[in-house]
Formats: C-alpha cells, sequence, structure tokens
C-alpha cells in the first residue's frame, strides 16, 4: 500500500530516532484491515462535571481521571488535574510512563531536584521509576494539568526521599537527563490538515513508552479526515468546541470534555464555530499514526464492519 508520509524534526532536547512526525495513509476499504474483535468496546464522552476527583492533600489537588479501564481503554488513561494555588502533588513515581501538559497557569515540575518551570502547552514527559513533584507556585491562581500514563489503571506511588534542587529555570533537561521537555513555542509545529496545526509533545522518539500524544489546534472550519488508528485513542477538548463524528454518531464537546476512541473505529473531529478550537490527543502507542479511510463511514452513510455491535 502507498503511503502518505509528512516529516520534520521534531522538538525537545533528545536526539530523534527518526524524522517522522506523523502519517497519513492513503485511503483504502475497511476489507484490507485485519482487526482482531475491533468492537468490543464503543466510543464514550466523558466529562469533568460528570466526575468524581480524588483529592490530595488538605483538599488542595483534584485528580480527575477520564480514560481508562473503567470505560474499556487499553494500555493507557488520561485526566485531568487541578491545584488550587500553593498546592503540590508531593514526590512520587510510576511503573510506567507519564506525559504532563500544562493547560491553565505556570508549573514547577521537579524531577529528582531537577527544577523546569512550565508554561502553557508546555509538556514534560517522565519515565517509568523516576521520582518527580508538581507545584502550583502561584499564590492567586488555579493550575490545571493534563495527565497521560502508559496504564489503563492509573497508580502513584510516594517517594520519601528529598533531593538536592538544581534549578533548571525555563531551560531543558540535558541529553543525559532521563525526563524530556516539550515547549509549546517551538518550530516543530506542523499542519496536519488544511488550518488544523499540530505539534508532538511525547512520544518514542522524546523517550515515551507505550504512549504518545500533542496539542491540536484548529482554526475556524478546519476539521480531520475521517481515520482509523491501531491503538486506543483519548482526546481532551481544551479550548472551543468540537464536533466529533464516529460512525454517524455526533457529538459536542468542550470545556475539557474527553472523548475515548477504540482502535480501530472510524472518526473525525471538527471546529464548525466561529471561534479556534484546541485539543490533547494521545494515544495507546509509542509513534502517532493515523489511516485515512472514505469520510462517509462518519457520517453513517456507509456502516463500518461490524459496527453493529458497538
Amino acid at each position: 500500500m502507498k503511503e502518505n508520509r509528512l516529516t520534520g524534526t521534531g522538538a525537545g532536547n533528545k536526539p530523534l530516532s527518526h524524522g517522522l512526525i506523523i502519517r497519513w495513509s492513503d485511503v483504502f476499504e475497511p476489507e484490507s484491515i485485519l482487526i482482531e474483535d475491533p468492537y468490543a468496546v464503543s466510543e464514550s464522552i466523558l466529562s469533568t462535571r460528570s466526575r468524581e476527583a480524588v483529592v490530595s492533600g488538605p483538599g488542595k489537588v483534584e485528580l480527575y481521571t477520564y480514560v481508562s479501564k473503567a470505560c474499556g481503554a487499553t494500555g493507557f488513561s488520561t485526566g485531568i488535574a487541578k491545584f488550587k494555588p500553593g498546592a503540590h502533588l508531593p514526590y512520587h513515581a510510576h511503573e510506567f510512563s507519564e506525559a504532563v501538559t500544562i493547560l491553565e497557569g505556570r508549573a514547577r515540575v521537579l524531577v529528582e531536584g531537577r527544577a523546569y518551570r512550565l508554561g502553557q502547552y508546555d509538556c514534560a514527559h517522565v519515565p517509568s521509576g523516576v521520582a518527580h513533584q508538581v507545584e502550583n507556585e502561584d499564590a492567586e491562581g488555579e493550575l490545571v494539568c493534563h495527565w497521560a500514563f502508559a496504564t489503563s489503571t492509573p497508580v502513584r506511588e510516594l517517594v520519601d526521599r528529598k533531593f538536592p534542587i538544581d534549578d533548571r529555570g525555563s531551560g531543558n533537561p540535558t541529553p543525559a537527563d532521563p525526563e524530556t521537555i516539550v515547549r509549546y513555542e517551538s518550530d516543530a509545529i506542523y499542519e496536519l490538515s488544511k488550518d488544523a496545526f499540530f505539534l508532538d509533545l511525547f512520544a518514542r522518539r522524546f523517550g515515551a513508552v507505550g504512549i504518545c500524544g500533542g496539542h491540536g489546534r484548529f482554526l475556524p472550519g478546519a476539521s480531520l479526515p475521517c481515520h482509523i488508528h491501531d491503538f486506543d485513542e483519548s482526546i481532551t477538548i481544551i479550548q472551543g468546541t468540537a464536533v466529533c463524528l464516529v460512525q454517524g454518531r455526533r457529538y459536542e464537546l468542550s470545556n475539557c470534555d474527553t472523548a475515548f476512541i477504540p482502535r480501530g473505529l472510524p472518526h473525525r473531529f471538527l471546529n464548525l464555530s466561529d471561534d479556534e478550537m484546541s485539543m490533547v490527543w494521545v494515544y495507546a502507542g509509542s509513534e502517532p499514526d493515523r489511516r485515512i479511510v472514505d469520510a462517509h463511514y462518519c457520517s453513517g452513510e456507509l456502516t463500518w464492519p461490524g459496527a453493529d455491535l458497538a
């Protein structure tokens, strides 16, 4: 099968193993795709308004889980953390990759004592087993972060250890450091579709294992073609209003509403409003890959094989 590839140089401090940023494959028919039991689970729409927060500390950090094993996700989970002024999540570690993307406010992220200041849409990736802490240094404003784990059952293990501070400020890790910082103000932003601008924030080429993700900005009228993935996807709408089409089912998302799209299910996102729309997308795979299919599968005019089982 012939493939179309859009390449670039990537972002962040780590050397890239290759130049791949994203791949659109040519339009093809569903019978050419081999997917085992693709409709064991259906899509889900999840909202902070309907989620119960897990509170950390004296009521200062609220943790919301959106996508996880509970909605049928495999190999990853996503959610939101809200920090009140001065709040922090103490040092902890995971047995899997984590990526933290700043949605609102400014964060101080410490990784074994190395302290970085992150602004809106900056992202920190922390590998398995590396202790880290997230702080809201603002005495007045709230900090909101998007988190993504390479497991469907999110857990944190507290680390009772003190690390000497190495203040990196707005700088980036060195090649010897295990963590990666990708800043949103990057020349690696690319136009994935007309008026839809994407930046990959974490992936295998940045040290992540089992997950990848990034930021997508849609100008009014912009959209992505109808497509599928070989892995589950989480899409959180962080600005404006998005229309999501999944095999003829239509959803409107805003205010951090999150869509869970299982692997192999045709879908697309559109900005039909007069304002910009943006999202944080996460895949349960180490590098992004999108395969275009006929638009009629998303509109529901054509039925994707097995869709009646969803």
